[in-house]
């Protein structure tokens, strides 16, 4: 849970760091892997994600540019800019409009009351969630996944390590 702003500054740049190498690792082709055959494609899943920060914060109070939605998912190196921006512009818009008492108060969130700390705690959820969906996506299309919290496949096989640890 975050007490300070300074705390949630901290775990967002953290995590916004991993999430840019998911994207950064995107291809336009990659972006039409689908889950299942009527189902969303990963390009889809990737700017749902990317689109849905500032709506999300805005909701809660704070004032943050807004993406233009579209129904086209863009190519994914817009993905990959697009969410580089947002995740600069949350960091300035957290620090320059809430103090750490702004994260004890209480909102309605999504018909439940939850101070701003546990809201944010749901975005970076939501971010991660989703992360390990274009992840398996990725794996799906034949792309190398980097390392988020842990080794991927690839890289514990480049650390020589056939059968990595359960």
């Amino acid at each position: 849970m975050y007490i300070t702003i300074s705390d949630f500054i901290t775990e967002w740049k953290n995590e916004a760091v991993l999430t840019q190498k998911v994207l950064d690792s995107l291809t336009d082709e990659s972006l039409q892997q689908q889950v299942y055959p009527e189902g969303r494609t990963l390009g889809r899943i990737a700017w749902h994600f990317v689109t849905n920060i500032p709506d999300y914060l805005t909701e809660f109070g704070l004032v943050i540019d807004q993406v233009q939605h579209s129904d086209e998912v863009p190519s994914a190196k817009k993905i990959a800019e697009t969410f580089k921006n947002i995740s600069s512009d949350v960091v300035k818009a957290v620090e320059q409009q809430w103090t750490d008492d702004a994260l004890k108060q209480i909102q309605n969130s999504f018909g439940r009351q939850e101070s701003n700390a546990t809201i944010f705690m749901g975005l970076m959820n939501h971010i991660a969630h989703h992360r390990g969906q274009v992840t398996v996506l990725m794996r799906q299309a034949g792309l190398r996944i980097p390392a988020v919290y842990d080794p991927s496949k690839e890289i514990w096989m480049q650390m020589g390590v056939e059968k990595p640890p359960l």
